[in-house]
């Protein structure tokens, strides 16, 4: 659990999670970890672990004006790309975790370096619009190979702690040069935001 200050407020940013299974429900579980249970929004294959076990978990942790919620992913690879996905705007992490239920992150990245929307469309809540804007906005992300740079979703975060909100910091990090070492895009970022 990391701890980010930010408008002279202490905000808990929690990243990662092991614990016992205590409950689950349809989209989620209810995770245990040294006497407090977490409800985290998960994948189906998360779901099919009986109560009981012990699960490991990657989170992307949403804090906003309507509250707090925890979305689980198996490895820190997957959390990148669901962090890549949700800079996408239209792609909230509901939408993010419903993409990554469906299918591979590797065929997902594919997908948007061929431009294919179908593997898109076949997800409830996603239409072809939104998956349009996904393969533009992500396209020189992944590559034409389908590699992440990964580099955008920790540029997204840093600028969220800085308390700018994610409308702004969506356009921005979509703008900006992923070619750039980190701290180079982060400048840019901040130049960008600055001038608005």
């Amino acid at each position: 659990m990391s701890i980010i200050l930010q408008c002279g407020r202490i905000r808990y940013m929690i990243s990662y999670l092991k614990g016992k299974i205590l409950e689950k429900g349809l989209t989620y579980i209810i995770l245990e970890n040294q006497g407090i249970g977490y409800k985290v929004f998960v994948t189906p294959e998360a779901l099919t672990k009986p109560i009981g076990d012990e699960l490991a978990l990657y989170t992307y942790h949403k804090i906003s004006d309507d509250g707090q919620a925890l979305f689980g992913l198996a490895d820190f690879n997957t959390l990148q790309f669901f962090e890549m996905l949700i800079t996408v705007s239209g792609v909230g992490p509901k939408v993010a975790l419903a993409i990554i239920s469906a299918a591979p992150v590797e065929s997902v990245r594919q997908a948007i370096a061929a431009q294919d929307s179908g593997i898109f469309t076949r997800i409830s809540g996603v239409g072809l619009k939104t998956a349009e804007k996904i393969i533009v906005e992500l396209k020189n992300k992944v590559g034409p190979s389908g590699v992440s740079g990964g580099a955008s979703s920790e540029i997204f975060d840093a600028l969220l702690a800085l308390g700018y909100n994610q409308r702004e910091v969506r356009d921005v990090v979509n703008k900006i040069d992923n070619n750039q070492p980190q701290e180079q895009q982060l400048k840019q970022a901040l130049q960008k935001l600055g001038n608005k």
